[in-house]
C-alpha cells in the first residue's frame, strides 16, 4: 500500500461520515432557495458563501447522526459499512469532525451570509441531530413525520441567505418538503423492512405493516400534489411550474396508487428512487419558472 492511499483512504471515511448524497440534495434545494428569493441573481459571492456554511453544518449534522446511530447502523445491511459501525472512526475523533466543520459553518454564516442564516441552520442542526435523531427516531413511528421539518428547512435557509428574511413564500417550500418526506422515507422503509426489523426502530412498516404504511403513503402523496399547486395560487409561480408540478405529481400519483392497491419490494425501490427525482426536478420547475414567466 502507498503512503499516500492511507490519508486518502481516511478523507473518504470522514466524508461518508457527512452522507454526501443526501447532503448534496438538501443543499440543491437551498441554492433554489437563494435564487428564488431575489427577482435578478443573487450575489455569487453570498451564493457560494452560504453554500459551503449549509453544507458544513448539514455534513456536521449527519455525522452526529452516525455517532448516536452506529450499534443500529450494524444491524443493517444498507448501512453497516459505514465508518461508525465499522469502528474504523471513533466517538472522539467524530466529535472533533462534526464540531469542526459545524463550527466552520456557522462562522462562514455568520461573517460572509448574515447571522439569521447561521441560527436558523444552527436550529436545523439541533432538530436533525438532537430531537430527530436522539429523541423522536428510537421513541414513535411518526419520527419522520414530526422530525421532518429539520429535513425541509434548506429552501428556508437559502431565501434567508439571501433576503435576510423568510416570508410566506420559503416557509411554502418548506411545507412540500415536509409532506414529501413520509412517502420518500416509507417508500425505503417498507422495502427494506427486514433491515429495520434488525435495527430495532419503531419504523411504520414494522410497527403497523405494510398495509397501513402503503394507505399513509397514498394519503400524504396526495396531500403533497395539493400542497404542490399552492406557489402556483399565490401567485409565486406561473404555468411552467404548474404544468411541471402536475405532471411531476401525477407520476407520484400513480407510484403511490400502485403500491397501495398492489405492492412489491420492486415497485416500493423504484418509488423511492422516483421521489428524489421528483423533488429535484420540482425545484428547478420553480427555478425555470421564476425566470421565464410565461
Amino acid at each position: 500500500m502507498s503512503t499516500l492511499s492511507l490519508p486518502a483512504n481516511r478523507l473518504a471515511q470522514y466524508l461518508a461520515l457527512t452522507k454526501p448524497r443526501v447532503t448534496q440534495l438538501a443543499v440543491f434545494c437551498a441554492v433554489i432557495g437563494m435564487f428564488l428569493a431575489t427577482p435578478d441573481l443573487p450575489d455569487w459571492r453570498v451564493v457560494v458563501a452560504a453554500t459551503i456554511g449549509i453544507w458544513l453544518l448539514a455534513g456536521a449534522a449527519f455525522a452526529v447522526n452516525c455517532l448516536v446511530e452506529r450499534e443500529i447502523d450494524s444491524r443493517m445491511a444498507r448501512t453497516a459499512r459505514r465508518p461508525m459501525a465499522q469502528g474504523e472512526i471513533t466517538v472522539p475523533q467524530t466529535l472533533v469532525f462534526s464540531g469542526v466543520i459545524g463550527g466552520a459553518g456557522m462562522w462562514v454564516l455568520y461573517n460572509f451570509v448574515n447571522p439569521l442564516t447561521m441560527w436558523l441552520t444552527f436550529a436545523t442542526f439541533v432538530g436533525y441531530a438532537v430531537i430527530y435523531t436522539i429523541i423522536l427516531k428510537p421513541a414513535t413511528p411518526q419520527n419522520i413525520v414530526i422530525g421532518g421539518l429539520s429535513g425541509a428547512m434548506p429552501p428556508a435557509l437559502g431565501w434567508a441567505a439571501i433576503a435576510n428574511d423568510v416570508p410566506m413564500q420559503a416557509w411554502l417550500l418548506v411545507l412540500i418538503i415536509f409532506i414529501w418526506t413520509p412517502p420518500h422515507f416509507w417508500a425505503l422503509a417498507m422495502y427494506r423492512r427486514d433491515d429495520y426489523a434488525k435495527s430495532g426502530l419503531p419504523m411504520l412498516p414494522i410497527t403497523h405493516g405494510l398495509e397501513f404504511t402503503r394507505f399513509h403513503i397514498w394519503l400524504y402523496t396526495i396531500a403533497l400534489f395539493a400542497t404542490t399547486m399552492m406557489p402556483y395560487a399565490v401567485h409565486m409561480s406561473g404555468l411552467i411550474y404548474l404544468v411541471s408540478a402536475v405532471i411531476l405529481g401525477a407520476i407520484f400519483l400513480w407510484y403511490a396508487w400502485r403500491i397501495y392497491k398492489h405492492y412489491d419490494d420492486i415497485l416500493a425501490r423504484k418509488t423511492f428512487a422516483y421521489s428524489i427525482i421528483y423533488l429535484s426536478l420540482l425545484f428547478v420547475a420553480l427555478l425555470v419558472d421564476h425566470y421565464i414567466k410565461l
